[in-house]
């Protein structure tokens, strides 16, 4: 268990646990706000990512973006995270093992962070955190709590570039988060 922030991230700058290593700009570790009550958490970095070193910062975040200035979300209130620290060729899937040497990084960074909520973007993060059974069709939009965090999955920003129908429930996922997230406020 690393104390900070800083300490993980340089613990991770030369990682080669897997093959992501070999073809990786830039490890893209996460950002936003260590103190943030809302966590997301997508499947790994893309192309832009990668060259950047910024986890959603591509055509998918800039969709993320736009919904979060709609819902009065402000991203330099939360944290962002992947699954995988470093990009998959091509953008393809993160695989079993590659995701698995990296979990312990992302268990730290919620550790660290200490979030309320956090919502999986899409079925990679929903089944690596949640469990193989869960399918991101069937869990999306419902509130899953486990050891005092409230999960939501909805789809991955990147699924509504391929189907616009798929907008209005990420929509309403994500107003639900921001709903929930000013409740459990009022709490404290």
């Amino acid at each position: 268990m690393f104390e900070t922030i800083e300490e993980l991230k340089e613990s991770i700058k030369n990682c080669n646990k897997c093959k992501l290593c070999k073809t990786r700009k830039n490890i893209v570790f996460g950002e936003g706000n260590i103190n943030a009550d809302i966590m997301f958490i997508g499947e790994g970095p893309g192309a832009e990512e990668d060259e950047q070193g910024i986890p959603f910062v591509g055509k998918a975040g800039k969709l993320m973006n736009q919904a979060f200035i709609g819902l009065g979300i402000d991203r330099n209130n939360v944290y962002i995270a992947n699954i995988v620290k470093c990009r998959p060729p091509q953008n393809r899937n993160p695989e079993d093992d590659e995701a698995s040497s990296c979990l312990n990084y992302l268990r730290n960074q919620v550790m660290i962070v200490k979030p309320k909520i956090i919502v999986l973007l899409g079925s990679i993060a929903l089944k690596n955190i949640l469990g193989k059974e869960y399918g991101i069709t069937s869990a999306r939009g419902k509130w899953i709590e486990k050891k005092g965090i409230l999960y939501m999955p909805t789809f991955h920003p990147a699924a509504l570039l391929r189907d616009d129908s798929k907008k209005i429930y990420f929509w309403k996922d994500l107003e639900a988060v921001a709903e929930k997230s000013k409740e459990l406020n009022k709490n404290t």
